[in-house]
C-alpha cells in the first residue's frame, strides 16, 4: 500500500503540503494545469530552494491578478465540479471545503449555506488546497498517516480581528486529532492545512513501519529563528500484515451522502422525488420520520451518490420538493463483492446478485422487479418464485438452499 507520513513538527498549512508533495514528484505543470482549470487561467504556481535554519527545502508560491471577493461554499464547489479534475481529485477537494465549511458554520453559528470563506476562499489558499488533492492523486497515495499537530500561540489578525492561537476555525476542525507541543510562537498550522489533514488523514501517530523511497520537504513561508519551518513528507510501501481471509472480497470507495428535511411536502410527492433520484443515478435513496420544530411531524430523505452524480442530484431535490437546503459530506463504505447473476426455474429466468462474503458460501438475493413480473405474469406466489431462485442458484453453486424453502 503506497503509504505517505506527514511529519508536522513545524505544523502545517497548505502551501507546505503542497511544496512537499511536489519535492516527492508530483509534477508541477499537471498540478498547475488542474488548478488553472477551476477557471483561473492566469494563475502560476513558482517554486524555489530555500533555507529554514540549516536545512533545503521548496517554498511554493502562487501568483495571480489581485482580487477582494469572498467566496461561499457554493462558488467553490461550482468552480471544482466545472474543472478538469478527475472524479478522485474533486471528491477529495470537495471534502475538504466542505469539512471547513462545517467548521466555519459553528464557530459563527451559520448555517452552511451561509458560510463565506475569508482567507480560505483566496486563490492562494484554494490552489494550496486544490492542488495538493491533485498532487496526492498523482502520486497514487492509498494511506496518510500524520504525527501529533502543532498549533502554535499568540495573537494573530484574520478577516474577524484579533484572535489567539490556535484560530477558532483550526481549533474547530482540529477537534479530536492529538496535538504536539509547539516549538514557536505564531501559526504554526492555518485553517487550511488542518482542513486538509483533518479531513484526507487516515491515522495520526508515530510513523508507520514502511519502506520509504522519497522525501519531500515543504518550507513555510516565515523563517523564525526558533525552530526549521519545514514539513517533512515520506512516501513508501506499508505492507498489509494479515489482511484476514479473502481479504480481496472486500472493497472500499468513497461516496457521497445527502439528505434534507422536509415537513410540508405529500408523501406522494417524497416518494416520487425518491424515484427521480434513482432514476438520475442514485446509488441508495431512504426516508426517515423526524420531528421539526414547532413539534411538526417531517421527513429527513437521504440519498447515496457517486461524485459526479452530486449536481443532478441537487437539482433533483431543488425542483421536486419544497426543500430551501441540502446539506452532503463524503463518507465511505465497505462492500462485499459482487456480481449479476440469472438463474433460471420452473417459470423463466430470474436476476438477481451474488455477494462473497469472506470465507462463506456466496449469498444469491432474487431481484424484486424480477420475481414480481414472473409471479404477476405466471399468477403464482411472490414468494414462491424467490424460494424457485433461491434453489436454482443453490443447484447450480453445489451449495445448501438458502432461506426457506416450502
Amino acid at each position: 500500500m503506497k503509504t505517505l507520513f506527514l511529519d508536522c513538527g513545524a505544523g502545517v498549512a497548505g502551501d507546505m503540503l503542497l511544496a512537499a508533495l511536489l519535492e516527492l514528484g508530483a509534477d508541477l505543470a499537471d498540478v498547475e494545469a488542474a488548478v488553472r482549470s477551476l477557471g483561473l487561467p492566469e494563475l502560476r504556481l513558482k517554486t524555489e530552494e530555500v533555507r529554514r535554519h540549516a536545512f533545503r527545502a521548496t517554498r511554493l508560491s502562487v501568483e495571480h491578478p489581485p482580487e477582494s471577493k469572498h467566496r461561499h461554499l457554493s462558488d467553490i464547489t461550482e468552480m471544482i465540479d466545472g474543472s478538469d479534475l478527475t472524479t478522485r481529485q474533486k471528491e477529495m477537494a470537495l471534502a475538504v471545503f466542505t469539512r471547513l465549511a462545517q467548521a466555519e458554520a459553528r464557530v459563527h453559528g451559520h448555517v452552511i449555506e451561509k458560510v463565506h470563506f475569508h482567507e480560505v476562499g483566496a486563490v492562494d489558499s484554494i490552489a494550496d488546497v486544490v492542488g495538493s488533492c491533485v498532487a496526492l492523486d498523482l502520486l497514487g497515495v492509498q494511506r496518510i498517516v500524520c504525527s501529533p499537530i502543532p498549533t502554535g500561540s499568540g495573537i494573530i489578525d484574520i478577516a474577524h480581528g484579533k484572535v489567539s492561537v490556535p484560530a477558532p476555525a483550526t481549533a474547530e476542525l482540529l477537534a479530536g486529532i492529538p496535538l504536539a507541543e509547539s516549538p514557536g510562537e505564531g501559526e504554526l498550522t492555518t485553517p487550511t492545512g488542518a482542513a486538509l489533514v483533518s479531513t484526507l488523514v487516515q491515522e495520526f501517530g508515530a510513523a508507520p513501519a514502511m519502506t520509504v523511497q522519497r522525501i519531500g520537504y515543504g518550507a513555510g513561508s516565515r523563517d523564525p529563528d526558533s525552530h526549521a519551518n519545514i514539513l517533512r513528507a515520506l512516501l513508501g510501501e506499508m505492507s498489509l500484515v494479515n489482511p484476514g481471509p479473502a481479504a480481496a472480497d472486500y472493497q472500499t470507495d468513497r461516496v457521497w451522502q445527502m439528505e434534507t428535511n422536509l415537513d410540508d411536502v405529500p408523501g406522494e410527492s417524497v416518494a416520487y422525488a425518491c424515484e427521480r433520484l434513482l432514476a438520475r443515478g442514485a446509488l441508495d435513496v431512504w426516508t426517515t420520520p423526524t420531528q421539526m420544530k414547532k413539534g411538526r411531524p417531517g421527513v429527513t430523505l437521504s440519498l447515496l451518490c457517486h461524485c459526479d452524480d452530486v449536481a443532478e442530484m441537487q437539482e433533483v431535490l431543488f425542483r421536486e420538493t419544497s426543500t430551501l437546503g441540502v446539506r452532503r459530506w463524503l463518507t465511505q463504505r465497505t462492500k462485499l463483492r459482487r456480481e449479476e447473476k440469472a438463474v433460471q426455474t420452473e417459470w423463466g429466468e430470474v436476476a438477481g446478485k451474488v455477494a462473497h462474503l469472506p470465507g462463506q458460501p456466496p449469498r444469491f438475493a432474487p431481484e424484486f422487479s424480477s420475481c414480481r413480473e414472473i409471479a404477476a405474469l405466471e399468477n403464482v406466489p411472490l414468494e414462491a418464485v424467490y424460494r424457485a431462485a433461491r434453489r436454482a442458484f443453490a443447484h447450480e453453486s453445489g451449495e445448501p438452499t438458502q432461506g426457506p424453502t416450502s
